[in-house]
């Protein structure tokens, strides 16, 4: 099993200032009935999940509710970090690039079909949601958060071209220059996300003939994340365009 590891320990700003919406209960049998989306932004509606080849990777946004506030802390960060430990032990679901923004996370997974596909997230999100809310807890200095930690279901999109991984693999790890991260004090000199795995990503136009452009901090803890295997992360998305880490996504290529 080869596996990629990259990340940081770096500090982090705002807490997020909006509250916890209480769920509604389930509804009876009758039209739109079931249980709805959850919180004041909720996930993918409940829909039959589309077939999905093992050639074809998918890109994956998770939001966390609000009372977890933002990802973006070194606390956060591991324990995201453990859920990718965890779940690098999987075989037939790999995750191949993280990103980690203020109150969602951005994944590009590879499965072998939708039913692995399924089950590796779930394992993530079960992973995550236990070491966030056991550093939440630390943090606060009491016991473990109990409470929901995601929001509803996940958001998934099929990549089928050498384009749209051009696009995801960009979107993905230029995220946090969309936010706006990058301007903010202890950011503003870094190059790359290094709550990201985009130190990892062997594709920049800026590399050149170097091996190691962004070597990895000192005491840095790396994400842990698989080599691509799918010919479209792997190279099948440069047939389209290079990739620039001063790229600024925008909301369109999501």
């Amino acid at each position: 099993m080869r596996i990629r590891e990259r990340a940081d320990k770096s500090r982090t700003g705002k807490r997020d200032s909006e509250q916890l919406e209480l769920f509604r209960k389930r509804g009876g049998k009758r039209r739109g009935a079931g249980r709805p989306p959850k919180g004041a932004r909720a996930g993918e509606p409940h829909k039959k999940r589309e077939v999905l080849n093992a050639k074809h990777p998918v890109h994956v946004v998770l939001r966390v509710v609000a009372a977890v506030g933002s990802l973006r802390r070194r606390s956060a960060y591991r324990a995201v970090r453990e859920a990718t430990l965890i779940t690098a032990r999987r075989e037939n679901f790999r995750i191949v690039h993280v990103s980690l923004q203020r109150n969602h996370i951005h994944l590009l997974v590879e499965a072998d079909d939708q039913y692995a596909l399924a089950s590796g997230m779930q394992g993530f999100q079960i992973s995550a949601a236990k070491h966030l809310n056991a550093a939440i807890g630390e943090q606060r200095g009491g016991a473990r958060r109990k409470g929901t930690v995601f929001v509803d279901r996940y958001h998934a999109v099929i990549i089928t071209s050498p384009r749209q991984a051009r696009h995801a693999l960009a979107y993905v790890l230029c995220n946090w220059r969309k936010h706006e991260e990058d301007r903010g004090g202890a950011t503003r000199g870094w190059m790359i996300d290094w709550f990201s795995s985009a130190g990892m990503f062997p594709g920049w136009l800026e590399y050149g003939d170097e091996a190691f452009l962004w070597p990895n901090p000192a005491g840095y803890d790396p994400l842990v994340v698989y080599q691509p295997r799918t010919w479209l992360l792997r190279e099948g998305w440069a047939k389209v365009a290079t990739i620039s880490y001063r790229h600024v996504p925008s909301a369109r290529a999501a």
